[in-house]
């Protein structure tokens, strides 16, 4: 059995040993529970070594910096040791003797100062897929869930993971931008330019490399970013791009700008120090702006889709509010109920969870008023009435979906919309609500 925590455990063994880059990536994979009892002539593609003689001379230098002569190395891995029990030796001292002496903070891997999305839950195989997906060059993952599921908090993950694998990160948030900023595509672009070079501590020096005249905006920024921006860092960049639906708005930058991500994403084949741009970009909702195939930066990468809370990831945030619930099968049957009823949705897991920790409510009660005015939900779905009221075309899309017992075809950006603000579910074309808490009280308030 996995040693609870150990994926935590074996980070603070990288931090303690000052780990970096390239060694720290492959310590991390290699001693991965779930590699164990893999051999290295597997491993070294799962640490994504050039080669397995690369991989084996990167292990050598790996056990050289665990030697009994280092501080807090292996006391039975000698320096110069030769053979093929080294992997074994430090296993057993890392399993037996370290992790023993080890006290996690926190049960378990949990973000500090959530962001507006939420507390984050680890929902594996999604972060360690990320971490390996975002070390190679070129790379391009795409985070798409409705609001308050987590997604800036796993874009976050995955920037510190790449900075901690010597890698410099820029987190962009769309939403930080005023709409002035929209104006004309060449004011946005200048915008984005400006803003990632502060982050990098580089100077702006836009008019050296921009001339929107001669040469056009999206030639000028990438003249920037090739010229100036990369080539003024020695290391790859992660750049994590944040509600990216706030572009949609403005088709006529949006049309100019999403296509550039994909030319820039596709340069790092043909011209090397691409490579070193690698981009996490996160959206609530589709583009519902038409975009060639061939353009748009959301078909090509990693995709990734947060799900709602299992019960495993239920009873884990149980913990944070120090509810014991586990291998209690009523409890269990509530978390169950609970899933149900909100779809699992991270945010509203976490709302019922507060509200019981804090004895402010019985669970049979919870569950009872969810869907109602006076239940714990009554300010979010009022919110999210609040907006369907300024939104006729919205209110009525809903209204269609809650009618129908086997989903409904809603016009693009109508449906686009509802599923940003994780009212529906879309499974190809046909809409329906994404949980009973939405599909009971709208039903409620909207055919009456």
């Amino acid at each position: 059995m996995k040693p609870k925590n150990w994926d935590i455990f074996l980070k603070e063994v990288a931090n303690e040993q000052n780990l970096k880059g390239r060694l720290r990536g492959i310590f991390l994979v290699r001693f991965a529970y779930e590699n164990w009892r893999i051999p290295d002539t597997k491993v070294w593609e799962l640490a994504e070594a050039a080669s397995h003689e690369t991989y084996k001379k990167q292990m050598t230098d790996l056990y050289s910096c665990f030697s009994s002569d280092k501080p807090n190395g292996c006391p039975e891995l000698l320096p110069g040791h030769k053979g093929p029990g080294k992997f074994q030796i430090l296993r057993e001292w890392l399993k037996d003797i370290k992790y023993p002496e080890w006290k996690p903070e926190s049960p378990i891997i949990i973000v500090e100062n959530p962001s507006p999305d939420g507390d984050y839950i680890p929902r594996p195989p999604i972060e360690k897929d990320c971490y390996q997906t975002i070390l190679k060059p070129g790379a391009l993952i795409r985070i798409k869930s409705p609001e308050k599921t987590g997604k800036t908090s796993l874009l976050n993950l995955i920037l510190d993971y790449a900075e901690n694998n010597d890698c410099r990160k820029v987190y962009l948030n769309l939403r930080s931008a005023e709409s002035a900023m929209f104006s004309s595509l060449d004011k946005f672009l200048r915008w984005f330019c400006a803003n990632i070079s502060r982050e990098l501590g580089l100077k702006p020096q836009l008019d050296d490399y921009w001339d929107e005249e001669l040469f056009g905006s999206l030639v000028s920024c990438k003249t920037y970013f090739q010229s100036y921006v990369l080539e003024n860092i020695d290391r790859p960049l992660v750049l994590g791009l944040d509600n990216l639906d706030r572009i949609f708005e403005y088709a006529d930058i949006a049309k100019d700008f999403l296509p550039m991500l994909r030319y820039w994403h596709e340069e790092a084949n043909n011209l090397e120090i691409w490579q070193n741009l690698r981009l996490v970009i996160a959206n609530s909702t589709e583009v519902y702006i038409k975009l060639d195939a061939n353009q748009s930066p959301f078909n090509v990468g990693k995709q990734v889709k947060l799900p709602g809370f299992n019960l495993e990831q239920v009873l884990n945030l149980a913990k944070v509010y120090k509810l014991d619930w586990e291998e209690n099968p009523e409890q269990e049957q509530f978390s169950n109920d609970l899933i149900e009823m909100v779809g699992g949705h991270p945010y509203l897991v976490d709302l019922a969870l507060k509200a019981l920790a804090a004895q402010k409510i019985s669970q049979e009660k919870l569950l009872v008023e969810a869907p109602t005015q006076g239940g714990i939900y009554s300010s979010h779905l009022r919110r999210h009435w609040d907006n369907l009221q300024s939104s006729p075309e919205l209110a009525e899309g809903i209204k269609e979906v809650v009618k129908s017992d086997s989903g409904v075809q809603l016009e693009p950006s109508v449906a686009y919309k509802l599923e940003s603000m994780g009212l529906i579910n879309l499974l190809g074309d046909e809409a329906k609500p994404s949980c009973q808490l939405y599909h009971r009280y709208f039903a409620d308030n909207l055919l009456k």
